[in-house]
Parts: structure tokens; C-alpha cells; sequence
């Protein structure tokens, strides 16, 4: 016969789990023998040792009871459940795992390649760095919202890359983005390039254009992110309203007003 130690080391658990087990009537209690002490035989260790598997593969406390009472068939159901659980759960660690890699890769997390190579193309053109990271969390919410139209319109902001005024625009944002200054003149000229930009795509007919560019929701939110970013966006907002033109993501021209 064994003691409670002798029970824990066969089974390979502690003897506070065999009490704890005791205590919730997973494992019955043996009677004490003359000195007071708890004697345990081969059953208690096949029974404590079913426990311990059946717990580490994920079996709920709740449920041993019924698998440890259970005929050889509804024993065997059982088990064939908790594999098919521990297989999707092990499917989604190793999708944990890969989510983990890409962080490694920073701007990959995400997005898709082709963002990304879009992100390494304005590092090239002397984007500042912390001005690419607020590009990417942009882009972060669009692809969220459109996975596929995003990859769509790549090809295009690409193409827009090629524009001088565009470049020049990417250039004094990074200048003002790593600087904590409120240089006024530095914000006039924001307003002026990015007023131009949208007169350039209103007289292409390409200003709004897109399925993307209906959703008002998700152009708030890319707004209301920009201001979170900078606040300075808000003195920007203010100069191209005085220039007839609103928002910052999605550019619209305010309408006249009457007479």
C-alpha cells in the first residue's frame, strides 16, 4: 500500500492535486488505516494517472467524472473530441506563431506586400521614418476594411509617387512630423500642395473615385487618426477650408455658398 507521497510520485503530481482531487470527488478517498494515515492501492494509481492525462490534454475537471465512468465506446467518442480540439487548437498556434514572425518584419504585419513595398518605396523617395509609420497604421485600417481594393489601387499610388508635388508634399510632412514646432509657414504650405493635388484629381476626373472612396465611416476614422497622430492636422484642416476644400484622407470641395 502507499501513502499519499508514494501515490503523488507514481503518478507524477503533486499531493496537493491528489487532495484538491479528493476534495471534488475525482478521487475517492481510501479509509485511513491504524496510525491515521491514507493507504492508497494500484487502482488509485491507474485512476490519479487517467487524471493527469485526461487533465493535461486540455479535459475539463467538470468532465473527467463522466470519461472516467464512461463504457470503452463513449470513452473512445470522448477522446476522439478532445484530439479534434487540441488539432484546432494547435492550428491556431501555429497561426500565433506566423502572426509572431511577421513581427519581426514590421511593416509586413498586416498589410499586404504590396503595401509594404509601397511603404519601402517612400523611404526611398526621403520619407522620414516616422512619417512612413503613420502611413502604415493608415493603411493598416484600409486594409482591414478592404483587403482586396486595396491591393487594387496600389498600382495607382504608385503611379501618383511620380507626381513632384505629391513628393514634395511627403517631404514637408516629414519635415513637420519630426519636428514638435508649430511652424505656421510649414503648415500653409501642406495646405497649398494638398489643395493643389485635389484640383490636379478633380480635373483628371479621378477625385472620389472608387467603391473605397464611398464609405464616410471609414474616411472619419482615418481623419479622426490623423489628428490623434498630429495635431496639427487641425490647423491644416483649417487652412484648406479657407481654401475651399475639406477633410484630409478623402478631399472633397466645400460648396459655394449661395448668391
Amino acid at each position: 500500500m502507499l501513502t499519499i507521497g508514494q501515490l503523488a510520485a507514481y503518478a507524477g503530481v503533486t499531493v496537493r492535486a491528489v487532495r484538491h482531487y479528493h476534495q471534488i470527488g475525482l478521487l475517492p478517498e481510501p479509509e485511513r488505516d491504524a496510525s491515521g494515515y491514507r493507504r492508497y492501492g494500484a487502482t488509485a494509481v491507474v485512476t490519479l494517472i487517467k487524471i493527469r492525462t485526461l487533465a493535461n490534454a486540455g479535459v475539463p475537471l467538470s468532465q473527467l467524472d463522466q470519461m472516467l465512468e464512461a463504457d470503452p465506446p463513449t470513452f473512445l467518442e470522448a477522446v476522439q473530441r478532445i484530439d479534434d480540439h487540441l488539432r484546432d487548437e494547435i492550428d491556431r498556434l501555429e497561426t500565433s506563431r506566423k502572426q509572431i514572425a511577421q513581427l519581426a518584419a514590421g511593416d509586413s504585419l498586416a498589410l499586404p506586400p504590396e503595401v509594404t513595398a509601397y511603404l519601402d518605396r517612400l523611404r526611398e523617395i526621403g520619407v522620414s521614418e516616422r512619417m512612413v509609420q503613420a502611413e502604415r497604421d493608415g493603411w493598416v485600417l484600409l486594409a482591414a476594411r478592404w483587403p482586396d481594393g486595396v491591393r487594387e489601387v496600389m498600382p495607382g499610388k504608385f503611379a501618383q509617387l511620380e507626381n513632384p508635388l505629391l513628393v514634395r508634399l511627403y517631404r514637408v510632412l516629414s519635415e513637420i512630423s519630426d519636428s514638435d514646432a508649430d511652424d505656421d509657414s510649414r503648415l500653409v504650405e501642406v495646405a497649398d500642395i494638398m489643395v493643389g493635388l485635389a484640383e490636379q484629381a478633380e480635373a483628371a476626373g479621378e477625385l472620389g473615385d472608387g467603391d473605397m472612396a464611398d464609405d464616410d465611416a471609414m474616411f472619419d476614422l482615418l481623419d479622426a487618426f490623423a489628428l490623434e497622430s498630429d495635431p496639427r492636422t487641425g490647423r491644416v484642416l483649417e487652412l484648406m477650408r479657407e481654401r475651399g476644400w475639406a477633410r484630409w484622407t478623402r478631399m472633397e470641395r466645400l460648396a459655394k455658398p449661395p448668391g
